[in-house]
């Protein structure tokens, strides 16, 4: 970002800046995150303390979404010819990087934002999130604020008032915060949005739903597990679907288990409902529909994950900068993109297509590259999975250098996390217990220190 010299618009005194005119996702991925988050061209004044965005025009350009718009904010009171001028030079900079195959019509027909939020609105416009969407999403972001500042008796009336906010997406900003405060090693804030988050699951009628469902999908992870415990058949899997209480029971069950829900499987169940009559065998029939309208479900949605991840990687493949082109897209790798790559190697290896096995062993070792934990989740993996405390002695010593008082605070705040989500008590205790004998190792070394 260049440094060019301005005017404080408070106290007209001279600084320096970091001023970026220019916002072309096609030569920096971060360009659009850093106009929106608003971090772009702010200003500290050290003579008089402002703070806020200089005044500068701006052209932002997403060649993927055929976007060119241009600001220039009307306070700087320039006439139409003079703020050509100045933006042709940027305009100019967005064609002589892009390939004359990539020179579209959009790019002659630069759009003009009479304001700054107009720019923003039509950027995320672009990405399908309209004004409607942002204003409902400041609406539950204001409450929120409005609830926390709130005593817990008043809380209840002003839930009551605006019950229609507090849906699913509100439920996400919160669990996010919660997210952000742990992850900061805020406790105090962690805990006071966990207690809000508390209040709004006994309180609304999307927080008991919500409420519901995790407590059902633990049920079901837990019947697993058990059943795990003496093999998992598909047997044991029929009862445990069959005996489901809810249809998130069973939808958590069908989800976490398609795998082995095959021909036998199904098999399995139609001869049951040929050996049963009456009110049983009408239950069976029943469930019988559900499981298949299911997995039809699952398997559509699967269908759709490969044939996007497909797409992704014929286009990576097809640029010459594959670093650079998985880096820019690194928000839609997941597992099945991991999965279209491990198949299209193997096959390649198979044909004997050295090129192509070639590029796609690049792009596997950039994701491992990529996608490696954090220090302190490899660590703390390594504790969990020690079967003993001898075992968990020999890990910590091995990583000695490693158990600084952040990696604490770290794994505090990652256990305080596994609470608030109400995961797995066996992984939650198996947490507990490596941190109580990782804190007592680093007392022990500070001691001999």
């Amino acid at each position: 970002m260049p440094q060019t010299t301005t005017s404080c618009p408070r106290c007209r005194q001279p600084i320096i800046a970091d001023i970026d005119q220019l916002f072309d996702t096609t030569a920096d991925p971060q360009a659009k995150q850093k106009i929106l988050s608003g971090s772009a061209n702010r200003i500290n004044c050290p003579n008089c303390g402002y703070q806020g965005m200089v005044a500068a025009p701006i052209v932002y350009h997403d060649g993927e979404r055929e976007l060119l718009l241009t600001y220039f904010p009307p306070e700087l009171g320039l006439p139409i010819n003079e703020q050509e001028r100045m933006i042709g030079p940027l305009i100019n900079q967005v064609l002589n990087r892009l390939p004359p195959e990539k020179r579209k019509a959009y790019l002659l027909r630069p759009q003009t934002m009479l304001t700054f939020d107009t720019m923003i609105e039509r950027i995320l416009e672009a990405d399908g999130i309209t004004k409607e969407m942002i204003d409902a999403q400041q609406k539950r972001v204001l409450l929120l604020q409005r609830l926390l500042s709130a005593t817990p008796e008043s809380r209840t009336e002003i839930i009551q008032q605006e019950t229609e906010l507090v849906d699913t997406d509100f439920f996400t900003i919160l669990n996010r915060l919660i997210e952000a405060s742990m992850a900061q090693g805020d406790q105090q804030s962690a805990q006071m949005l966990a207690g809000l988050q508390q209040q709004l699951f006994n309180e609304t009628e999307a927080g008991k739903e919500l409420k519901l469902q995790t407590e059902e999908a633990q049920a079901a992870i837990k019947s697993l597990q058990e059943s795990s415990k003496q093999g998992l058949t598909r047997e044991a899997l029929l009862d445990l679907m069959i005996s489901a209480p809810t249809e998130i029971r069973l939808s958590t069950l069908v989800g976490m288990t398609r795998s082995g829900m095959d021909y036998a499987f199904f098999q399995l169940l139609s001869d049951r409902i040929e050996n049963t009559k009456g009110e049983e065998k009408e239950k069976l029939t029943v469930l019988r529909e559900k499981l298949l309208e299911m997995t039809k479900v699952i398997d559509e949605a699967v269908n759709n994950k490969i044939k996007a991840a497909r797409s992704l990687l014929e286009k990576i493949l097809a640029h010459q900068d594959i670093e650079k082109t998985l880096e820019e897209n690194l928000e839609r790798i997941d597992e099945f993109f991991f999965e279209v790559v491990q198949t299209d190697l193997q096959e390649a290896r198979q044909s004997g297509n050295l090129e192509k096995s070639g590029k796609l062993q690049k792009i596997t070792e950039i994701l491992q590259k990529f996608t490696a934990p954090p220090m302190e989740v490899s660590v703390i993996e390594e504790l969990i999975k020690a079967n003993d405390e001898v075992a968990r002695q020999a890990a910590l010593e091995e990583n000695a250098e490693k158990i600084t008082p952040e990696f604490l605070s770290f794994f505090a705040s990652l256990i305080a996390q596994v609470e608030s989500q109400q995961q797995s008590e066996e992984t939650l205790q198996k947490l507990k217990e490596a941190y109580k004998q990782t804190l007592r190792f680093s007392m022990m070394a500070n001691l001999k220190n």
